[in-house]
């Protein structure tokens, strides 16, 4: 069993879609043999009950051991299960200590979600700097959430100075990722511009994949805009 082959991709993907419990038990037997990419995998079969049913708790105990064998990205799940308190009692304090193991791997995610604790202060002190220089490090290996947070620092002027050709360019990077919330900022730049017809693009496909938080928060904003392109983004349809 220790020797089994590495998993192949392709079918795996191919397995998951036909028949999803053939698939779970293919990585449950390799997560049991040892491979660590396998209990990853398996980890997140159990989260979000693809192939069997959803259980949290048997998500954490399969991120940590893949976490514990080395997995940067187990690290950051096994973070995220104990900030949210999936499969365990939510603690930031346990959280912040995976996100760091994950972070110092040079894991973009790891970096993100210790920074955001940083920021706020929930399980570490409170230290926007440095939560500063974690978006950054993020931002440069291509992390668009990590990109709009470093655009926001620098058109806000928080922890840098204020730059904001280089918000914009940030921005920018963030909704060509595909970031929804970094495409309606770089909307929201470009509407101060001038550059109606572009911003209305991107402020689309802001709305194609908000998530209902975010689009609780920009549907009214849209609604009251000055430019009739915008608020037709919004507007009920008419009979």
């Amino acid at each position: 069993m220790a020797n089994r082959p590495p998993i192949d991709s392709d079918a795996l993907a191919e397995l998951l879609q036909h028949d999803p419990a053939a698939a779970f038990a293919h990585i449950r037997d390799a997560a049991q043999a040892g491979q660590v990419d396998a209990q990853l995998l398996l980890a997140q079969m159990h989260m979000e009950g693809k192939g069997t049913a959803q259980d949290a708790s048997a998500a954490l105990l399969w991120y940590e051991t893949a976490a514990n064998n080395g997995a940067p990205m187990a690290m950051n799940m096994l973070g995220r299960c104990h900030e949210l308190g999936q499969g365990t009692v939510a603690d930031p304090t346990l959280a912040a200590v995976w996100y760091r193991r994950a972070a110092d791997t040079g894991l973009d995610w790891g970096l993100y979600n210790l920074a955001n604790l940083l920021a706020t202060g929930r399980g570490v002190p409170q230290d926007r700097a440095q939560a500063l220089a974690l978006y950054t490090r993020a931002a440069h290996l291509g992390h668009a959430k990590s990109m709009n947070l470093l655009a926001r620092h620098l058109e806000d002027g928080l922890e840098i100075e204020r730059d904001l050709q280089a918000a914009l360019d940030w921005y920018r990077r963030a909704a060509e990722t595909g970031d929804f919330r970094g495409q309606a900022n770089y909307a929201s730049i470009l509407l101060q511009a001038g550059q109606v017809d572009q911003a209305v693009q991107w402020l689309q496909l802001a709305l194609a994949h908000g998530s209902p938080a975010f689009m609780a928060h920009i549907v009214p904003q849209l609604a009251a805009s000055p430019h009739p392109q915008v608020r037709a983004l919004v507007a009920p349809p008419s009979h």
